[in-house]
């Protein structure tokens, strides 16, 4: 049995591979989705005795199926955002304290005490919605924080300029975690110059703005507030482990999570460092439903396992995943 002290405990990329294989054939034996995915490539899980041998899940799949590794109730259901009449992802997560443990560390291991900051959130279009991974853990964060001035703002820029400038100006540290087109908006508000405050970026114009490339986005926003570095969250629906960016677009993962980068012409193999692919994420803490995950984000990884999130596929692009779907 795989317990999270085995996940959360991980030191080394060793110890991280064995944990992923036993991952690997207990979702296999208990993930009828999963294990039907593997039987379709014709994969012998006794055969597989490295990372680049297990097969990754696309991530459409959890839009289409539910894909769970055990059969607990989920005690809680996290969605994908989608305009109306998209189809969402649904993750069934049936042991949250998981998740709570995954952020929670995480985080520490990044920022070190999550006391030590205010905790300021500006996100909009997940606030006005249910089932979002990324209000849950903000939540929990702002709570953790012990801070009286932590907490959402949703229209109300004009009270978040004020507490912005009262904070930094108090010397008090500040993580401002925002949706990018609400800070965009923000910084058109009001031009600042942060010295004590994180800014850090979530992704996504939700339709609100064009999209643009991180190099102008970043520069952008460093103008605005003032800093002189954005940082950025990676993370997502469908897994309970967040990278984070602490500036420059460069993401690292805390230490149950790993990126191995697929050839966008061949799902099956694997290029090699600094090259573009598909980003395939490993998240242990995703035991009980699927820890092998093929996103449609573009990226690259570099030798030290940091890695770099260039775009998306668009859906022409995805030609090994095409072949995928049961």
């Amino acid at each position: 049995m795989i317990t999270a002290q085995d996940i959360f405990t991980i030191s080394s990329q060793k110890q991280f591979e064995k944990i992923a294989l036993k991952v690997f054939r207990f979702q296999h034996e208990n993930n009828k989705v999963y294990r039907d995915f593997c039987d379709f490539l014709n994969v012998n899980p006794q055969q597989v005795k490295s990372l680049q041998q297990i097969p990754f899940l696309p991530i459409q799949f959890f839009k289409s199926h539910e894909v769970v590794s055990n059969t607990e109730p989920a005690q809680v259901t996290f969605t994908s955002s989608g305009t109306t009449g998209m189809i969402t992802s649904r993750h069934l997560v049936t042991d949250v304290s998981l998740y709570e443990e995954s952020y929670r560390k995480g985080f520490s291991q990044f920022y070190g005490n999550i006391e030590d900051y205010v905790v300021l959130a500006l996100l909009p279009s997940y606030l006005e919605r249910e089932g979002s991974s990324l209000i849950y853990m903000v939540e929990d964060l702002i709570k953790l924080s012990n801070q009286p001035e932590s907490g959402f703002y949703l229209h109300n820029h004009d009270d978040l300029i004020k507490k912005l400038l009262e904070l930094d100006e108090a010397g008090q540290n500040v993580i401002l975690i925002g949706v990018t087109y609400a800070l965009l908006d923000l910084i058109e508000k009001h031009q600042f110059n942060l010295q004590n405050t994180i800014i850090m970026e979530t992704g996504g114009m939700k339709g609100k703005r064009k999209e643009m490339i991180r190099e102008e986005l970043h520069e952008i926003l460093c103008k605005g507030f003032g800093v002189s570095s954005i940082h950025s969250e990676y993370g997502m629906t469908e897994l309970l482990a967040q990278a984070y960016s602490l500036g420059e677009g460069i993401f690292e993962c805390p230490s149950w999570m790993h990126i191995l980068v697929r050839d966008p012409e061949d799902a099956l193999t694997y290029v090699k460092d600094g090259k573009t692919g598909g980003i395939n994420v490993i998240d242990l803490a995703n035991i009980n439903s699927c820890s092998f995950i093929a996103t449609q984000d573009l990226g690259k990884k570099y030798p030290n396992n940091s890695f770099e999130v260039l775009g998306r596929f668009d859906n022409s692009d995805i030609r090994g995943c095409n072949l995928m779907v049961l």
